[in-house]
């Protein structure tokens, strides 16, 4: 069985948790400083898949 997430998931994420932790990670266009920890882990999957990264797509917003 082969890993959902690759290596450039698992950089991206722990680099959004450390800016996160610091105080230095803003949100996308309000540029909002991220204190929540499941949005830092938002924003780092959201730019490997970006960059190309091994990630699985977003689920759907229809989900209860």
């Amino acid at each position: 069985m082969t890993s959902k997430y690759g290596k450039k998931a698992q950089d991206e994420v722990g680099k959004a948790l450390h800016e996160e932790k610091k105080g230095d990670l803003k949100s996308g266009t309000s540029g909002k400083t991220v204190t929540s920890r499941k949005q830092a882990i938002a924003i780092g999957l959201s730019k490997a898949r970006k960059a190309g990264g091994k990630v699985p797509s977003k689920r759907s917003s229809t989900r209860h």
